[in-house]
């Protein structure tokens, strides 16, 4: 069999592995696979695509700024990587990589295009006047991007930004389009412990940015530290540029400790979400199916989440299945309230989070994700 090249673009080398690498796995067992990412600084990811054979080229592209020279860059240099490696199949995730992508595998006349949208961000909410004008334009480029097309495949990790993009008439009835449960859950890599009844403890895994949350986890941290000081929280991320990155004056007082321990950005959470009780994600950005909920769930935490898009995905509907709450966005009493539940009804703690195991393995085995992603991309 003729191994087909297959080139992937990201905007963050961290997500190579972290969400794509048992997809990239399975794609260099009958291909041959090139990554077109921003600089790899983590030598582990390096060693590993290094170690399965997967060809290297490398960006100077930062996904969360507005830049227009540093966009016109990676246009450049994407359309050279096109051209020079002439592949069979182009898979592009995240938004600049889709749109500007896209375009150019178009222009070069890709066989297959199946570029992959890991959520809609802020693009379809009320944002501020900045983020207004950044969403208008983004768009204008997605629709121009993703006219239909006989070699195009477009992939959605919920129905809801499906929708969402036909209601826009950013897409048509007459787009292939295709939904996949997220990204997927490794379950041997994130395997099931059971969580600390007595000392319990509530952790949120997110960047520091202000649709994640973080405001809200903060207040109802306080809130419930009022009733059940004993009570601890986490917090993992990164604080660093974007457009809708958290206060100075939030950040400080996360960084004091008296309410939330912050972690900062980590390599590996499963020690820390080993050591919690509860996950908790209060997010309205516009997830696709966030990650950090799946490891959660792997590990046997229950969780709670906001009732926005791509968050619902992860609670399962069944009441017999119940893994956690769905909640409000942006409502800290009813975050706070919910948290509480679970200090004083400890046993569910267990019950809801071997319900969101099992869960996992049914809809979000990364193994059952990737099967699909192959039949779709014809890889």
């Amino acid at each position: 069999m003729l191994k087909k090249k297959i080139l992937i673009a990201c905007d963050s080398s961290r997500t190579l592995l972290d969400f794509r690498g048992k997809l990239i796995e399975e794609l260099v067992k009958n291909n041959e696979v090139h990554v077109f990412t921003p600089k790899i600084c983590q030598q582990n990811v390096a060693d590993t695509l290094n170690n399965l054979n997967v060809i290297v080229h490398e960006n100077e592209l930062n996904g969360s700024n507005v830049s227009i020279l540093s966009d016109l860059k990676y246009i450049a240099g994407l359309y050279k990587i096109i051209k020079n490696i002439k592949p069979d199949i182009f898979f592009p995730y995240t938004f600049k990589p889709v749109i500007y992508g896209t375009v150019i595998a178009k222009i070069c006349n890709v066989s297959r295009i199946t570029p992959m949208l890991t959520g809609l961000g802020y693009n379809f909410t009320n944002a501020g006047t900045k983020k207004k004008i950044v969403s208008r334009i983004t768009k204008i480029l997605l629709k121009f991007s993703l006219n239909a097309n006989k070699r195009l495949r477009i992939i959605f990790q919920n129905k809801d930004d499906y929708n969402k993009l036909l209601e826009a008439k950013i897409i048509g009835l007459k787009h292939k389009a295709y939904v996949v449960n997220g990204s997927g859950v490794d379950l041997s890599h994130y395997d099931y412990s059971k969580p600390d009844m007595k000392n319990i403890s509530f952790l949120m895994i997110a960047r520091l940015i202000n649709a994640k949350g973080i405001r809200e986890f903060y207040e109802a941290a306080k809130l419930v530290q009022l009733n059940f000081p004993s009570a601890k929280f986490t917090l993992i991320g990164p604080y660093n540029d974007n457009i809708d990155t958290i206060s100075e004056e939030l950040y400080q007082k996360i960084q004091l400790g008296n309410v939330i321990e912050y972690v900062g950005e980590v390599n590996d959470v499963r020690p820390y979400i080993k050591k919690a009780s509860i996950m908790v994600l209060p997010s309205y950005y516009g997830e696709g199916v966030p990650r950090c909920l799946l490891e959660g769930m792997a590990m046997g935490r229950p969780i709670i989440t906001c009732d926005s898009v791509g968050c619902r995905e992860t609670i399962a509907i069944l009441p017999s299945k119940k893994n956690g709450f769905l909640i409000p966005i942006k409502n800290i009493s009813v975050l706070a309230t919910t948290m509480e539940y679970y200090i004083t009804n400890s046993k569910d703690i267990v019950l809801n989070g071997i319900n969101g195991r099992n869960y996992a393995q049914e809809k979000f085995d990364v193994n059952l994700v990737n099967t699909e992603m192959l039949k779709i991309m014809q890889a």
